[in-house]
């Protein structure tokens, strides 16, 4: 049974056709318009496209933002002008099928937990290191959500009393300091350490400021600089893991987004931070890591696969 899953980001939207094994049989990706009517109306454009060729059932949409318990109005979004937007209303007036909403952060989650890295536990945790921090949480086979439909907000907790300012309006969330932007602002922290970040203040120097790619590839080439960065952000996200772990005590933890790429560059001092983090170590089962195996795809695949689950 085939189903279409809808990714919409910041930027772009990402659609494809996925089967029950999840299954990727065709894709496409447009860029977001700016406007929420035309974003909508791109929406059933591409669902439309889709349904020409296959026998569509479902269609399920990620979406970054709070979505309520009813799975039908985004009640907030960061980075589209999305405030009690009914959004499934609006799509299903464009679209003559079901169509099911859900967070991006837990739809790339659910499609880990049932495709994925997660897909032999029964209690999985997500953090996706992107621009900001998501989270997922999968509890006994089921996709937590909380009594409103927005729990799982890890990138949220408070990791720093009186820390940075975050963009949700609180300070000291831990998507300040475990995310792709958290590794680029140490590493130009570091740039001003010129005994190990002059790889690191050349890049700055040449291009006006140190991309997240530019990092990475210092990483994976050993430079000090660069791997320090990646030290200080992994330790941050390790040390909220042993929280997590206190209060879920997940089977495994998966790490995606941009970041997640390096592997077990990230890999190992993230687990070198949780162990020393987690209440009892030593005397407890522990949690494992991985790193997220569906990359860019798995918004669209758990949507797709939720669509035809819950909606």
């Amino acid at each position: 049974m085939l189903k279409v899953g809808i990714d919409i980001g910041g930027t772009k939207i990402a659609g494809g056709v996925v089967d029950e094994h999840g299954r990727i049989l065709e894709k496409l990706r447009v860029d977001t318009p700016a406007d929420t009517a035309n974003l909508a109306d791109a929406v059933g454009d591409m669902v439309r496209h889709f349904a020409a060729a296959h026998d569509i059932k479902a269609v399920g949409v990620a979406a970054a933002g709070f979505i309520d318990r009813d799975r039908a109005i985004v009640i907030h979004a960061p980075n589209i002008a999305w405030r009690n937007e009914p959004l499934k209303a609006s799509l299903e007036s464009r679209i003559d099928m079901p169509v099911f909403i859900e967070n991006d952060a837990n739809a790339a989650g659910w499609a880990e937990f049932r495709f994925g890295a997660g897909r032999d536990v029964s209690h999985m945790v997500m953090l996706t290191m992107g621009t900001g921090v998501g989270g997922a949480i999968v509890i006994d086979g089921e996709l937590f959500r909380g009594g409103h439909g927005i729990g799982a907000e890890l990138g949220h907790t408070r990791f720093v009393r009186d820390g940075l300012l975050c963009g949700c309006g609180q300070n000291g969330c831990l998507e300040k300091y475990a995310s792709g932007r958290a590794l680029q602002r140490e590493a130009n922290s570091i740039a001003d350490q010129h005994e190990i970040g002059s790889a690191l203040a050349a890049i700055r120097a040449e291009k006006g400021t140190i991309s997240g790619p530019a990092i990475s590839r210092l990483v994976l080439a050993g430079d000090a600089g660069a791997t320090e960065a990646l030290r200080r952000v992994a330790t941050a996200l390790g040390e909220a893991c042993g929280g997590f772990q206190a209060v879920l005590d997940p089977e495994l933890f998966v790490i995606g987004g941009g970041v997640a790429q390096l592997g077990d560059n990230l890999l190992a001092p993230v687990k070198r931070a949780y162990e020393t983090s987690l209440p009892g170590y030593g005397d407890r089962p522990v949690a494992e890591f991985a790193i997220a195996k569906l990359v860019n795809d798995a918004g669209l695949i758990g949507a797709a696969d939720l669509a035809l689950a819950e909606g």
